[in-house]
């Protein structure tokens, strides 16, 4: 079957023409060779649609974060989960920006005991029994500390609400949960916490591009149709967070859809397949593509991000760290924070 995506070789915005889009943007259902129902792409008339597309690989993180300005800042950071792929990458990237790591880390029950060694330091993980004196206790032996979370979605708001009784100020990279009991949970407590689905700053800034549209033009996509894709490594349990708030935009821009129509793709033979994801990146990708059509089916516009490895959220997370530090350090009025707030700032390496 023909690929959904087609990753540009290098890692800048492009505009371009997908391989499977040289007709008109109709979407029928059709079976694959297994029968499973996937959507497929067919074209009527040979019109060549407009394409957003931007692709990120897993470049070095060292590469991108190792710089005189970010080196030796001696904020301490708390990762979560730090024997999760995430969590091993905020570590490495957080270390080559030469935050102070702290030593200990909540992990499950099954975990709880086990020493990690990441970039060379030891870390103790515990589990969740004696977390709020754990806590506690390492926030009073680091007052200036940072907790990273990138643990599970169920797992969200009872560590928020962990976090906002001991007071200590936190990144959520965790995607799910209840969203607006969390961000109640923070409000109520006065804990600065910087709380994003998507941490990915280049991501960031294009939905950022996007609430501009829909705060600008809305209805301007009425009676278009949209189809979406997404498709991420099999441990991710929910729907993109970022397809989400993608789809909001387009809502506001006029667009009929239903968060339920969102295909997402777990199985790796179809990322192999059907989406194109390389084999080196199945567990660890984002894929996202949106498609409109007018109502005559005339006009087509696709839009996709594709992302490769985790370097590009390990980094954003790590602006989101020093961002917030400064916010704590200054005692900024405002408590709750964005990774927009963060691109505003313009502070990032």
């Amino acid at each position: 079957m023909a690929s959904l995506f087609k990753a540009p070789t290098n890692n800048t915005l492009q505009l371009h023409k997908l391989d499977l889009f040289t007709g008109s943007s109709r979407i029928n259902r059709q079976s694959s060779n297994s029968d499973n129902g996937n959507v497929a792409f067919s074209r009527k008339r040979s019109l060549v649609p407009p394409v957003l597309s931007m692709s990120a690989t897993g470049a070095s993180t060292k590469e991108h974060l190792e710089t005189p300005m970010s080196k030796n800042l001696h904020i301490p950071i708390m990762v979560n989960s730090c024997t999760g792929k995430m969590g091993k990458a905020v570590i490495k990237a957080a270390d080559a920006a030469g935050l102070e790591l702290v030593p200990v880390s909540f992990g499950t029950e099954e975990e709880s005991g086990q020493k990690v060694e990441v970039c060379g330091k030891e870390i103790q993980v515990h589990g969740l029994s004696d977390r709020e004196s754990v806590l506690a206790s390492v926030f009073d032996k680091y007052p200036n500390m940072i907790v990273v979370d990138y643990t599970v979605p169920a797992a969200v708001n009872g560590n928020a609400e962990l976090y906002s009784k001991v007071g200590v100020p936190f990144v959520m990279g965790t995607t799910g949960g209840d969203r607006v009991r969390l961000h109640e949970t923070v409000e109520n407590s006065n804990v600065y916490a910087v709380i994003s689905p998507q941490m990915g700053k280049q991501v960031v800034a294009f939905l950022a591009a996007m609430e501009i549209m829909a705060e600008q033009f809305p209805g301007a996509f009425s009676g278009y149709s949209l189809q979406v894709l997404e498709s991420h490594q099999a441990g991710k349990l929910d729907t993109s967070g970022t397809a989400k708030a993608v789809i909001s935009c387009f809502q506001k821009l006029g667009v009929s859809f239903d968060k339920d129509q969102i295909q997402m793709i777990r199985d790796p033979k179809q990322q192999l397949e059907m989406v194109g994801v390389p084999e080196e990146h199945l567990l660890g990708h984002a894929f996202h593509m949106y498609h409109l059509t007018s109502p005559d089916q005339t006009v087509s516009f696709e839009f996709q991000h594709n992302v490769c490895g985790r370097s590009i959220y390990a980094e954003g997370t790590v602006d989101a760290v020093l961002f917030l530090s400064k916010k704590v350090q200054s005692k900024a009025d405002k408590c709750i924070y964005n990774m927009i707030d963060v691109l505003r700032e313009g502070n990032m390496r």
